[in-house]
């Protein structure tokens, strides 16, 4: 067979299938409107969550009293949050220092960690929320406390690869969602 003939053959079959090429897809998120509502359990605090999200207990081995995660079912994430009465100023320290360090965990993945203060005096609520960009398990962690008595950890987790450029909106929108948390928190 020469090779004009094998390929004319090649040619002739490549001409019967319809090729058309498809355009490159991306999910559709859709965000809900913005709508909170006052979470009050039997914990010494109270704040403010997204009417679309979902509080329940944390159930893990280790869990405490006040252990409990906001979860958002639609975007695959969780805002675990840990609660921790303050017994002295040395616990109050290894309390801010275990924050510290499961932030700065993230930065062999992570491209920068922003940290910004919380100071609300008027509701004796001080701490910090740290920014942790990149692709890691958790872009933000947050701590607040009185310094006294009591002190709440947050950390937002999606249960998904971390991939910054796919999950990017809905970051941002949860973002506000714990800005708003942490501008509410009251203790009891």
């Amino acid at each position: 067979m020469s090779l004009f003939s094998l390929v004319l053959t090649f040619g002739v079959w490549g001409c019967t299938q319809h090729y058309s090429p498809k355009p490159r897809g991306y999910f559709r998120v859709v965000l809900p409107e913005k709508e909170y509502d006052t979470l009050s359990s039997g914990c010494p605090f109270v704040f403010d969550v997204p009417a679309y999200a979902q509080q329940e207990p944390d159930r893990s081995a280790e869990a405490q009293p006040c252990w409990m995660d906001i979860n958002f079912p639609q975007f695959n994430a969780r805002i675990h949050l840990s609660y921790m009465p303050v017994s002295g100023r040395d616990n109050f320290n290894e309390l801010v220092e275990d924050a510290r360090t499961f932030a700065f965990n993230h930065t062999v993945r992570a491209t920068a960690i922003d940290q910004q203060r919380i100071s609300r005096p008027d509701a004796d609520v001080y701490g910090l929320k740290y920014d942790i960009k990149g692709n890691t398990a958790s872009n933000i962690q947050f701590f607040v406390t009185d310094s006294t008595r009591h002190y709440l950890r947050g950390a937002l987790y999606f249960h998904e690869k971390p991939r910054l450029d796919s999950i990017q909106p809905v970051l941002d929108f949860i973002k506000a969602d714990i800005d708003t948390l942490i501008q509410s928190i009251r203790w009891k």
